[in-house]
C-alpha cells in the first residue's frame, strides 16, 4: 500500500469547499471519482489539509491519499488530470511516509484575499476577487495587521460555530501583509493554524480600519475580549486563496 502526497490547485467557485457533503458538489468528491476512474477501485478516500469554505480558491492544497498501485507520479498526475474538471489540476505528485497525514502534518499555512478596487467592477474577475471600489489606505492596514503578528486568543475572529469545532482559538501568525498592485489590493496572511472564516474577518476588519470605523484599539480590545462585534465584515469567500501549505 502506498501513501500518495498530491498537491492540486482549483478555483471554487463551483464548489460547496473541500470537504465531502451529502447535498453538495465538493472538490473531495470530484477527486475520489477521478481516483476511482483511474485505478478502476471504488473511489478512495483522500484526506485534505484543510476544509475550505464553499467558493474559496487553492493555488497549492495538499491531499494524501492510500492506494494498492503501482502506478508512477508522473502517470498519476497526468491521469487525473485528463480525467478532472478543468477547474481542478493536479500539479504534482510523490511518495510519502505511511503515516504521513495531509492535514495534521502541516506546519503552516498561507492565504491571501483580492480585493479588486476598480470602481466599476471588472466582469473578468466575477468569483475571484471581492470588489470594494475604493482605494484602501493600506499604510494604516498595515499598522492595524502588525498588532495581529504572533501568539494571540483569535476568538473575536472567528465565526461563533467555527469555536465548536476546535478545542483552543489561540493561533500564531507569522507574517501579514497588505499591498496594492495597481487595481488590487493584497492581503497576506502566514500562519501555524487558522480559524473558520478568520482570514475573512481579519480582511474586513482591516478594511473597516481604513474607512476609519475602528482603530487599532479596538484590535487590540477584540484580541484581549473575543469581542467580534469590535471586529469588522466577514468578506465573501469569492476572493480568499489557500496560497500554501508548509511541511
Amino acid at each position: 500500500m502506498r501513501n500518495l502526497k498530491v498537491f492540486i490547485a482549483y478555483n471554487g467557485a463551483e464548489y460547496h469547499g473541500f470537504q465531502r457533503q451529502d447535498n453538495a458538489l465538493t472538490v473531495q468528491e470530484v477527486l475520489e471519482k477521478a481516483l476511482g476512474k483511474l485505478l478502476k477501485i471504488p473511489p478512495p478516500t483522500v484526506y485534505g489539509c484543510s476544509r475550505t469554505d464553499a467558493g474559496v480558491h487553492a493555488r497549492r492544497f495538499c491531499f494524501n491519499v492510500h492506494i494498492d498501485s503501482s502506478i508512477p507520479c508522473e502517470g498519476f498526475v497526468k491521469g487525473m488530470n485528463t480525467l478532472l474538471p478543468r477547474d481542478i489540476a493536479v500539479l504534482s505528485c510523490e511518495d510519502a511516509e505511511e503515516d504521513f497525514h495531509a492535514r495534521y502534518r502541516a506546519k503552516g499555512k498561507e492565504y491571501v484575499y483580492l480585493i479588486s478596487t476598480k470602481p466599476q467592477r471588472d466582469v473578468f474577475l466575477q468569483k475571484l476577487a471581492y470588489h470594494y471600489p475604493r482605494k484602501p489606505d493600506i499604510a494604516a492596514m498595515n499598522r492595524a495587521a502588525r498588532l495581529l503578528v504572533g501568539e494571540h486568543d483569535f476568538g473575536a475572529f472567528c465565526r461563533a460555530e467555527g469555536k465548536i469545532r476546535v478545542k483552543s482559538t489561540i493561533r500564531t501568525i507569522y507574517d501579514i501583509s497588505v499591498t496594492q498592485h495597481e487595481d488590487i489590493c493584497e492581503l497576506r496572511v502566514r500562519g501555524n493554524g487558522f480559524l473558520y472564516n478568520m482570514v475573512r474577518i481579519v480582511a474586513g476588519t482591516l478594511l473597516y480600519i481604513s474607512e476609519g470605523r475602528r482603530c487599532e484599539e479596538d484590535i487590540l480590545n477584540a484580541l484581549k475580549s473575543g469581542n467580534r462585534a469590535l471586529g469588522g465584515i466577514t468578506l465573501p469567500p469569492e476572493g480568499l486563496y489557500l496560497n500554501e501549505v508548509f511541511y
